[in-house]
């Protein structure tokens, strides 16, 4: 027998997935869209619901069965919130205090992180457990003594005293420093070194680019919680000058509540939050789909 006949015979045979096996994993997937479809489905309720008030009055609330499809009012609904609260401009506030706030975070936290997972120096573990440590300080604790400093620069009343005391966190910068150690490699960083780059360079050409996916959503998480915040702008605002949570407690502070009022003005403050994640959800996903890549 010659060795090209005898070739095909020395070949390995072809393995198969089995049928049970693939109908088992076929039924997973189909599970898995199931429930995604049904979190989604469920997560979007809330949202679609205040949009079909808002655009109603507030006899449809009485309905039985309830209205599940838009009405005609959204929009003259919409400008009664502008004509009772100052609320272009409490978007604006929001916008300009939440975005200064998050690029503000996503930049000093990822440099500290770089420090804190990179660099050597002395009392580097210290200072990170220190910063970790302000993270079980109730938050209402420091109100008085941050509203009396705010007194003494003459920032009540400004966009200052919402920006400068959020300007870092001690989870951003945990949060960094625990992705930038694990994906960052040192290999990289001592390559950089030996073609001569500075420490800063290395973090603008180096450390910027891996850490873009974490910062996205940090990113994400600051803005949120900036725009959500609604005490210390109560307190350090002014009613003529407000943000959007400040303004929509106005809208709800009647001795009879306006619902539709409410959620026309709760709606038109989603619309940013919408928008930003659409913005940074690439990110996202690419963050979350390298570290399972790397899990």
């Amino acid at each position: 027998m010659s060795a090209r006949t005898a070739a095909p015979a020395a070949r390995r045979p072809r393995t198969t997935v089995p049928a049970a096996r693939r109908s088992r994993s076929g039924a997973a997937r189909r599970l898995t869209y199931l429930t995604l479809t049904a979190v989604a489905f469920f997560s979007a309720l809330p949202l679609y619901y205040s949009v079909v008030v808002a655009s109603r009055d507030n006899a449809a609330l009485a309905d039985v069965p309830p209205p599940l499809l838009p009405g005609g009012n959204l929009f003259a609904n919409i400008a009664r919130v502008f004509d009772t609260v100052p609320f272009a401009l409490a978007m604006l506030n929001s916008v300009l205090v939440s975005g200064s706030i998050a690029i503000a975070v996503m930049f000093l936290s990822t440099l500290a992180g770089f420090a804190f997972a990179k660099l050597r120096f002395r009392g580097r573990n210290v200072l990170l457990v220190l910063t970790v440590a302000t993270m079980m300080v109730p938050a209402q604790l420091g109100i008085i003594p941050l509203y009396m400093l705010m007194v003494k620069l003459e920032w009540t009343g400004t966009m200052y005293a919402l920006i400068a005391p959020a300007l870092i966190n001690a989870f951003g910068v945990f949060f960094m420093t625990q992705y930038l150690s694990r994906a960052l490699p040192t290999e990289l960083l001592e390559a950089g070194r030996v073609d001569g780059c500075t420490t800063w360079g290395l973090f603008w050409h180096v450390v910027l680019p891996a850490a873009r996916p974490a910062a996205a959503v940090l990113g994400m998480l600051t803005f949120m919680s900036a725009w959500n915040d609604y005490f210390w702008p109560l307190v350090v605002l002014t009613p003529e000058d407000p943000t959007v949570q400040v303004a929509l407690s106005t809208l709800a502070s009647g001795y009879v509540n306006d619902y539709v009022l409410g959620l026309a003005g709760t709606t038109l403050g989603t619309l940013p939050l919408v928008a930003v994640f659409a913005l940074l959800g690439k990110q996202i996903i690419g963050g979350i789909m390298q570290g399972a890549v790397k899990g």
